[in-house]
């Protein structure tokens, strides 16, 4: 019984791996059972021993994929504080590393405009989600003594996340280049108050 949990567990895994990647690139709609299935390496009839829907496996990939970005960029701002913690946050995420590889990276600017159709499920999780990225952020632009820290963590979220998007809808062009470097430096200029 124990080998046959770890080889189901095995399987659930690069099913959630084979679908993190898919959503990052090419969204909700581009991760179909079938591509995520292929992806890792099964057949589209064992996807239901793994997920009771489709639903299920957009709300457990959104989950996972977030708090990953969330602790990438966590470390990249590593010990800084305040408005540098989240001056180093936005480098990271508005860089060209972050639009040229999304595969690897925030899933938000390649989902954003079909999770507002998602089921309730699946926008829970998006708000549960969003809010431990808000509520990471107010807490250093508390520290920098913000006036609204809640306010501006959400602004400097919607920022980051709007303007990558942009940047990699535009990515081949000049334009690309200049949305990323005016999104960090507006959100440089806000966190400093």
């Amino acid at each position: 019984m124990g080998a046959r949990s770890d080889r189901k567990s095995r399987s659930r895994e690069k099913i959630l791996e084979s679908a993190g990647v898919l959503m990052r690139e090419k969204g909700i709609s581009g991760a179909s059972v079938a591509n995520v299935m292929g992806g890792a390496g099964m057949t589209v009839g064992g996807f239901y021993a793994h997920f009771p829907s489709k639903d299920e496996l957009v709300a457990e990939t959104l989950r996972a994929a977030l708090r990953e970005s969330r602790g990438r960029l966590s470390a990249a701002a590593g010990e800084k504080r305040g408005a540098d913690w989240i001056d180093a946050v936005a480098r990271s995420y508005l860089s060209r590393a972050h639009r040229d590889v999304p595969h690897a990276g925030c899933p938000l600017p390649a989902t954003m405009g079909e999770l507002a159709g998602a089921c309730t499920g699946v926008r829970e999780v998006l708000a549960e989600e969003l809010d431990s990225t808000v509520e990471e952020m107010e807490s250093r632009l508390r520290d920098e003594g913000a006036e609204d820290p809640r306010g501006e963590a959400m602004a400097a979220l919607a920022t980051m996340v709007g303007g990558l998007a942009l940047a990699r809808a535009s990515r081949g062009t000049p334009l690309s280049d200049e949305m990323l470097k005016a999104c960090r430096a507006h959100i440089a200029r806000c966190s400093r108050g």
